[in-house]
Order: structure tokens, then C-alpha cells, then sequence
């Protein structure tokens, strides 16, 4: 009796509408599971066809290409003697479903859909998809000819169904049902199933990878059993980066790890299990067989395979492994360098440029501009060949070799220092500092003529001139000319995006970088179509504490010694004129508020979903040490002026004591 099974999953590196490229690095994941003896590899979810296809799932083409790629995947030898389980849209009665297509030699034993939809937050699968609502119903699925034609297969099962070999059972989920209350696994691991898989398509939030992991220990923690992860990784041509983190699990406890964060296209995990651990761990759990024994069964698949061989008493089997965690720290120097990777290969541009101002938020954009390149060069080196000829492309030498992060940085990265007369000689200093230790090309230039030019024009046709407050202006009028400056610079970052690499010789355009924390962003501390609206910001969410810390990080991981006297300066914008050369203006003093109370108001709205009654009422309790209510009101006013009637209406009644 066979007891020990040798299983894979795997993280792609997966690009939507990539047809012929997602095909390449399915092969080459299966081709590596295979070589390393796995006889059931597991891949991400929609890994076909990309996860984030959006409206062009809607496109007929969309499903007739990834039947097309499946049909290779099912003829060709690599995929012979292993159950291969892959992701893609399936059309069954002219209803779009979000599919695993699971098959062995040339033979589709299953397609699966999913059940329930992922559709909060970033998530919009209702939008292409419909959930599969048949509990534990089985359907015929009528193939296309290009598959009948490879498998000889007029019809397959289509539906909520495990699969029952000869040494085990294997049951699937997909990525949002482990994440559901009543997810699939409960009931199946109560029905026998002894193998749960996950095809995921999970993307990097700070700290998220805590919840995931427990998640999928806690799953076989009360049950047993053994669950396998897959997640897409990389950036497929959305906002979103995914993290991999694929993973194998048994009995409550992690067996194999894979990497969040990593350059490799595909990366491929296998371990080998004992059965008899899971049937071991099951049969001393009483309330478990009790609820068993009242469980309605799955329709079963039979499959004429084994897992696992006869004779493998003396086979070694994986034993269990401590996480290994990221602090938020090193997600943030890794998650978003691995994303701007991505995303500058693809768009086929010839690196970044960022306006750095000399504050936190943009030196903490080139810092991870900065972790890019160490990423880049550090993959160059473990010989990754694809990384080496996507770098080769961006600086466009076929010889190349990127080695050194700075000299690498200073072929990709250009910074631009864009002063006014309200700029300050400390910020300018404290930018060109950091350029230098990170080997960004760095310009330094003056705006007060365009500014100028932009204000006159107004002057001459209405007759007015606008002046700071300082200098007895209006409010409005501060405010407007605080704003053209801002907005002369995203013009100029454009201008010098599309041609800076032109005057020095070279071929390409840049992306422009933006640096707007997720605090002010929600506070509504910025200038429209400023240095924020970019290409991209790496940043965007990301709070203003967790960068201070990314900055401590650098310091010490990177010795940018001249990130202290960044993280030491107070921020500003610098738009008001200075007084006897000394700055007037500070971002706490604009806002009224400081940024550890804003960081507060951000989680509060953002991640606890209070509003303003709520947020008044969990800030009683969370200030009472620091602040009075009556002075949590006065701050309160300063976050969202258009709620101020609500909290003098709640202030009337709660604070009367």
C-alpha cells in the first residue's frame, strides 16, 4: 500500500493575454515538477491566461486562445504520467466561469469552477465570472473540437466534484474559498478528502502574508490533512504585485516554503508526504468523525493513478518548517521593487525619473527604485538568465552585465531636483546627497521662470496679481500659487521623462515616478496633477509611519548615511516664500494635524471603515491619556471639513458629561 506522495505547486510569473508566454513557463513548471518527482502539480489561478485580464474576458478570443493553449498543454510529453491542475475561463451554457481544468495523460478529468467569487477591494471576478451554485452537482461539459481532437473526449465532467485516486483523495479550492467562512474544505476533509489544493491569485498587501499562511495551517489544523498553494507572483499588467508564497501544509503545520518576493519567472516547490499522517491525526479526533458520519458525500472522479509508489517504506517524507517572515520593513524594499521591475520591462521603457524634493516620501521612491537594482543585480548573479536579457533590452547593450546597483541605478534612474525661491539650500543639498549614494543621474534645475510666465499670463489678462498670505495675499490666492508650482512640475517631470535620455545619446523614454504616501492621499493633502500624478506611484499605499521605518531600514541595510538628515527634517512642501531663508511652511502645520495622528485617522476610515460618529467615539478611547474629547473634537474638524455639522451634532450629545 502506497503511503507516501510526491506533490508540486508553483508561483508564475504569469502575464495577461501572454498566451504563448504563459504557455512556456507552464511547461517549464511542470517539466521541473516532474524532474523532481511529482506526480500532481498544482499552478495559479487563470494561469493560462493571465489573472488580470479584466474586460477581455469578456472577449471570445479570450476563451478560444486558452483552449488553444490547453490543447498544446495536453499534447505534449511534458505533461505525460502527472496530473497537471491549471487555471482558465471556461464557457459552459454561455455562462463564463473562472475554472480549474485538471488532466493526466492527454485525458481531462475535471473541470472545477469556482465557487465563490473574490469581489472587495481590488477584486471584481463578479464582473467577468459567474459562482458555480450547484453544491455538489455534476454536469457534462461538451469539449471544442481543437480538444476533442487531442484527448478523443466528447464530454467531461463539469462541476463541484473531488477527484479519487488509487492511494488518496483530492479535492480543490480556489483562491477566495479559503478566505470564505463556509470554505469548501470543511465539508470535503468530513467526506475523506485527503489532498486540498489552492490555485491563488493573491496580491501583496503589507503584512497580509501572516493572514495567508495561517489560513492555510488552520485549515488542516482541526481536520488534517494536507493543503498545497499556488499563487500567481509578479505584476501582470495591473496596479496590483503578486507574492507568491506558494506552499505546502500538513496537518496544521508548513512543510515547504516558497519565496514572496523574487525575480524568477517560475518557481516550482515539491515535497513528499505520508498519507498515514493525515489518517493518523484524523482518527483520534472524535467530534471530526462524528460529523463525518452525517456528511453528504462529493460525486467522485476515479482516476487510474497513483500518487505514490509501492514500495516506499524507506522513502524520506518532509517534516515540518518554521516561517520564515518579512518585517513590513523588508516587504516594503522588496514588494514594490519587484513590481516596478515588472512593470518597467514590460512597458519596454528605458528606466524611471522621480522629482526628489529632499522628503521622505520621494527619497523613500528612490530607495526602492535603488532595492531594484540590488534585486536585478543579485538575480544577474544567481544566474537568472531571463533577468540578465530583460536588463540587457532596458539599457539596450547586448553585452551587458548589470553588477553594481549604482552604476546599474545610474543607467536607469534619473532624478530631478526642481527648485523655486521658496526652496530651501538644506532640501537641495539633502537630494543631491542621496543621488549620490544611490548613482542616480542627477539634475538640479530652476522653475521661477516658468512660474512666472504662467502667473503673468494670468496678470495680463485680468489685471490682478495674486500674493502669498505672507505677504498680505488672500487665502485663495496662496493656495493657487502654491498649486502652479506644483503643477509646473509634473509638466516638466513629462518633458524630461520623454527627452533627458535623448540629450545624452541614448534611446528610450522614462516612466515618471510619483511619491504620494496613502495618509495624505486619503486626507486630501495634495495638488492635483502635481508630482503625484505619475506613471506610477510605489508608494500610493503605503502610510507615512511604515515609511519612516522603510527609511531606518535603508540606513542600516543600505548605508545611505544621507537618509538621516531626511528622516530628521521636518516635511514640507516648500511653496510659501521663506522667511530670512529659513522655511515658513510644514506639511503638520498645513494639515493640522501630525502625521502619527493622521496615520491613526487612515486606519480608522480606511481599515476599520469608521466614520465619523464611530471614529469620534473609538478615539475617546484610544486618546484618552493625550487628549480631552473637546480638544479631539478640534482636530477632528481639520480631517473633513464637509462632516463638521455631523460632529457638532454627535459632539452636542456625547460630550455633555
Amino acid at each position: 500500500m502506497g503511503r507516501a506522495v510526491t506533490v508540486a505547486t508553483c508561483a508564475l510569473n504569469q502575464w495577461a493575454l501572454d498566451f504563448d508566454g504563459n504557455l512556456e513557463r507552464v511547461l517549464r513548471s511542470i517539466e521541473i515538477a516532474k524532474s523532481k518527482g511529482a506526480r500532481y502539480r498544482l499552478g495559479p489561478e487563470l494561469e493560462i491566461c493571465g489573472y488580470g485580464c479584466s474586460d477581455h474576458y469578456y472577449e471570445s478570443d479570450t476563451l478560444l486562445h486558452s483552449f488553444q493553449v490547453l490543447a498544446k498543454l495536453l499534447e505534449s510529453p511534458v505533461t505525460q504520467d502527472i496530473i497537471c491542475d491549471v487555471g482558465m475561463p471556461v464557457m459552459h451554457r454561455n455562462v463564463r466561469y473562472n475554472c480549474r481544468v485538471i488532466f493526466l495523460n492527454k485525458n481531462i478529468l475535471l473541470i472545477r469552477p469556482k465557487i465563490t467569487l473574490a469581489n472587495a477591494g481590488n477584486y471584481r471576478e463578479l464582473r467577468w465570472f459567474t459562482p458555480w451554485n450547484k453544491a455538489r452537482h455534476v454536469e457534462e461539459y461538451f469539449l471544442p473540437r481543437i480538444v476533442q481532437e487531442v484527448t478523443g473526449q466528447e464530454t467531461v465532467p463539469f462541476g463541484d466534484a473531488v477527484l479519487a485516486t488509487k492511494d488518496t483523495c483530492l479535492g480543490a479550492e480556489i483562491c477566495e474559498e479559503l478566505w470564505a467562512p463556509n470554505s469548501p474544505h470543511i465539508e470535503m476533509g468530513l467526506d475523506g478528502v485527503e489532498i486540498f489544493t489552492n490555485s491563488s491569485g493573491s496580491h501583496h498587501v503589507l503584512r497580509k502574508a501572516h493572514t495567508r499562511v495561517d489560513l492555510v495551517n488552520s485549515a488542516t489544523a482541526k481536520n488534517g490533512g494536507i493543503y498545497i498553494l499556488a499563487n500567481q507572483k509578479g505584476c501582470d499588467g495591473d496596479r496590483l504585485y503578486y507574492d507568491g508564497c506558494a506552499m505546502i501544509s500538513v496537518n496544521g503545520d508548513t512543510v515547504a516554503q516558497g519565496s514572496q518576493f523574487s525575480l524568477d519567472d517560475v518557481e516550482v516547490l515539491v515535497a513528499t508526504l505520508d498519507l498515514e499522517d493525515v489518517r493518523s491525526y484524523r482518527a483520534e479526533i472524535s467530534s471530526r468523525n462524528l460529523a463525518a458520519s452525517k456528511v453528504c458525500p462529493y460525486p467522485r472522479v476515479k482516476v487510474n493513478f497513483a500518487l505514490s509508489c509501492s514500495d516506499d517504506v524507506a522513502v524520506p517524507t518532509c517534516m515540518p518548517i518554521q516561517w520564515r517572515h518579512h518585517s513590513p520593513e523588508e516587504e516594503i524594499c522588496l514588494g514594490p521593487a519587484c513590481w516596478l521591475w515588472d512593470y518597467l520591462r514590460r512597458s519596454k521603457q528605458a528606466g524611471f525619473l522621480l522629482p526628489l524634493s529632499g522628503g521622505i516620501d520621494s527619497s523613500a521612491t528612490a530607495c526602492i527604485v535603488y532595492s531594484m537594482c540590488h534585486q536585478v543585480c543579485l538575480a544577474v548573479k544567481n544566474g537568472n538568465a531571463e533577468v540578465l536579457a530583460d536588463a540587457r533590452k532596458i539599457v539596450n547593450d547586448e553585452t551587458y552585465v548589470p553588477e553594481d546597483p549604482r552604476e546599474f541605478c545610474r543607467r536607469i534612474f534619473t532624478t530631478c531636483y526642481m527648485a523655486s525661491e521658496n526652496s530651501s539650500q538644506d532640501t537641495c543639498n539633502r537630494a543631491k546627497l542621496l543621488a549620490e549614494q544611490i548613482g542616480s543621474y542627477h539634475i538640479n534645475l530652476n522653475i521661477d521662470v516658468a512660474v512666472k510666465a504662467i502667473v503673468g499670463i494670468f496678470s495680463m489678462v485680468t489685471g490682478r496679481s495674486p500674493r502669498f498670505s505672507v505677504y498680505g495675499g488672500s487665502s485663495r490666492e496662496n493656495l493657487a500659487l502654491q498649486n502652479v508650482q506644483a503643477r509646473i512640475r509634473m509638466v516638466l517631470a513629462y518633458l524630461f521623462a520623454q527627452l533627458t535620455l535623448w540629450t545624452r545619446g541614448m534611446p528610450g523614454g522614462l516612466l515618471v515616478l510619483g511619491s504620494a504616501n496613502v495618509d495624505e492621499s486619503l486626507r486630501g493633502y495634495l495638488t492635483k496633477y502635481d508630482c503625484s500624478s505619475a506613471d506610477i506611484n510605489p508608494i500610493g499605499g503605503i502610510s507615512k509611519t511604515d515609511l519612516k521605518n522603510f527609511i531606518q531600514y535603508c540606513i542600516e541595510n543600505f548605508q545611505l548615511t544621507s537618509l538621516r538628515s531626511i528622516m530628521s527634517a521636518p516635511p514640507t512642501a516648500e511653496l510659501e516664500p521663506l522667511v530670512d531663508g529659513q522655511l515658513s511652511q510644514t506639511d503638520e502645520a498645513d494639515m493640522g494635524m501630525t502625521y502619527a495622528e493622521l496615520s491613526v485617522y487612515g486606519k480608522l476610515r480606511k481599515i476599520a471603515k469608521a466614520g465619523p460618529y464611530s471614529m469620534f467615539c473609538k478615539l475617546i478611547s484610544i486618546w484618552k491619556e493625550i487628549c480631552t474629547p473637546r480638544e479631539y473634537r478640534s482636530i477632528n474638524h481639520r480631517v473633513d471639513s464637509k462632516s463638521l455639522w455631523l460632529y457638532r451634532w454627535y459632539y452636542s450629545r456625547i460630550c455633555q458629561w
